[in-house]
């Protein structure tokens, strides 16, 4: 990869994207796009890439570079996309079942390796074999130094465009809620009384964190094993599917919203997989699913 003239340096990076990149540290944004016909390789990809994606993002065509002060900065390079695009080759003519066993592999696999800091930081892998979900799965690998999660869903959703009129972008429909006077007040109230609880947890968890990790040593479980370097074990990531339906009735119930449906759901995973492996060892985030 050529790189360009130093006037190119542009802005440092955030305090954030410093902390996400270096050589303890290095994190990552997965974005899995599932289609429901194969994916036709004649469409090319590279020109795609080079029209719509990198015009969104200046750095998307950037790298990390280090100025005399050590302070990492973004400078904008040449961008070779055949170094970025991926396709993975699988046995042909295998069960969707196998192709999903390969998918899991190949996903935990590339979701733990490095960047190559000598090119921009983003990936595309396209798996053009037919999963129990989709005929063909691309991923896109972006380093959470060019952005969280939501800029990066929005710089994705920007190139989709709606089937039913291609001309136009893709909208998420919203929802307009409408209240009585009586509603607004309630609301409001019920904020506030909200605000003070969240503040108060906030407080005494700290203060009860900050309590244990002086006086006490963390009780060993099947998520914290204890031991040193188990940064370097294998990583296998699984995947899961959900009915947005069930989420919605769920919130609804509860009256909370998506975000606490499926951190619920998380947490209680976690607490179901402690106890499957070791009975008891689940207790400590009882009051974490409860809070939730």
């Amino acid at each position: 990869m050529e790189i360009v003239r130093d006037q190119e340096i542009s802005e440092p990076l955030s305090p954030t994207g410093q902390f996400m990149s270096n050589s303890v540290l290095s994190l990552s944004i997965i974005a899995v796009m599932e289609l429901e016909e194969p994916f036709d390789d004649s469409l090319s990809i590279i020109p795609f890439l080079k029209d719509v994606l990198l015009p969104i993002n200046p750095r998307f065509s950037s790298i990390m570079v280090g100025d005399k002060d050590e302070v990492k900065r973004w400078k904008k390079v040449e961008v070779r996309l055949s170094d970025h695009v991926n396709f993975p080759v699988f046995t042909a003519g295998m069960s969707a079942q196998f192709y999903d066993e390969c998918f899991d592999e190949y996903l935990s696999k590339m979701a733990t390796e490095q960047f190559p800091q000598s090119q921009p930081l983003w990936e595309v892998h396209v798996i053009n074999y037919p999963t129990s979900h989709a005929a063909s799965t691309i991923i896109f690998k972006f380093h959470h130094s060019l952005g969280d999660g939501f800029s990066i869903m929005g710089a994705l959703f920007s190139f989709l465009k709606r089937a039913d009129n291609p001309s136009l972008p893709l909208t998420i429909p919203s929802v307009q809620l409408h209240t009585s006077k009586y509603g607004r007040t309630f609301s409001m109230f019920r904020k506030v009384l909200t605000f003070f609880s969240c503040a108060y947890n906030s407080a005494s968890d700290f203060c009860s964190s900050i309590i244990r990790s002086c006086l006490d040593k963390e009780d060993e479980t099947p998520i914290r094993s204890g031991h040193s370097g188990v940064e370097s074990l294998p990583v296998a990531i699984t995947t899961i599917t959900f009915s947005l339906d069930h989420i919605k009735q769920i919130k609804a119930k509860l009256g909370v919203t998506l975000n606490d449906v499926i951190t619920g759901t998380i947490f209680l995973g976690a607490r179901m997989y402690m106890e499957t492996v070791s009975q008891g060892s689940g207790q400590c985030m009882q009051y974490i699913i409860g809070a939730a």
